[in-house]
C-alpha cells in the first residue's frame, strides 16, 4: 500500500521537470559563443517550421547547407540552400549583432512591413552539430524556423534529440522534416 502514492508523485515530478526543460530549451541568448569557431560549412539535416512553404515534400528532401562567416566584429555572412520545389535555393544574408541582444538581425532600421530576419540564435551551442533559431518577418507576420545542422552529414542520436526536445518546446513538433542523406543540394554551395 505504501508504494501506491510514489509512482504517481514521480510521474506528477517527471512532469513538472518537463515543463521547466521546455522553458530552458525557449531561445536564450549565446552571449559566450565563439563565432568564429562556428563559422564554416554546415550541413542542414532538420527543419522545423510554421511558416507555409518552408519544409520541403517528400521527393524533394535532400540535406540543405549553410555557410557561416564573420564579416566584422558585430556582423555574420550566411549562405543558406534548401531543396524547394524549383530546385535548391541559395539565399544570402548579412547579419548584424542587436546592440541590446545576443541576436543576429537585418532588420534593424527596416519597416517591419518588409521581409527580413527578425533573430538569427544558436540555441544549442555546440561546434560539430546545433540547433539554431530563425526568427523571420513578412508583411508584419513572424515565422519560426528551427535548423538541426552538423558538419558532417549525420549526427548523433544526442543532437536529435536536442533538436526534437527545442521543436516541442517551441510548438513545432508537428511541422519537421528530416532530410535524407542526398547531399547534391548541399554541395552547390561548398566554400
Amino acid at each position: 500500500m505504501e508504494l501506491g502514492w510514489r509512482p504517481a508523485l514521480l510521474a506528477l515530478l517527471l512532469g513538472l521537470g518537463g515543463g521547466s526543460r521546455a522553458q530552458e530549451l525557449l531561445p536564450q541568448e549565446s552571449h559566450n559563443l565563439n563565432w568564429s569557431k562556428f563559422s564554416g560549412f554546415w550541413y542542414v539535416l532538420a527543419v522545423a517550421s510554421d511558416a507555409q512553404g518552408m519544409l520541403p515534400r517528400g521527393g524533394q528532401r535532400k540535406l540543405g547547407a549553410s555557410v557561416v562567416q564573420v564579416q566584422e566584429v558585430g556582423q555574420l555572412k550566411v549562405l543558406l540552400t534548401l531543396n524547394r520545389s524549383r530546385g535548391c535555393q541559395t539565399h544570402s544574408l548579412i547579419l548584424r549583432r542587436d546592440r541590446k541582444k545576443a541576436v543576429f538581425r537585418n532588420t534593424c532600421g527596416y519597416p517591419r512591413r518588409l521581409r527580413g530576419v527578425e533573430g538569427f540564435r544558436v540555441m544549442v551551442p555546440d561546434y560539430s552539430a546545433s540547433v539554431v533559431y530563425l526568427r523571420l518577418g513578412r508583411a508584419g507576420r513572424t515565422t519560426r524556423t528551427l535548423l538541426l545542422i552538423s558538419r558532417q552529414p549525420t549526427c548523433s542520436f544526442l543532437s536529435m534529440k536536442k533538436f526534437v526536445d527545442a521543436c516541442e518546446a517551441l510548438g513545432l513538433a508537428s511541422r519537421v522534416a528530416v532530410l535524407p542523406k542526398d547531399a547534391s543540394c548541399a554541395h552547390t554551395i561548398l566554400p
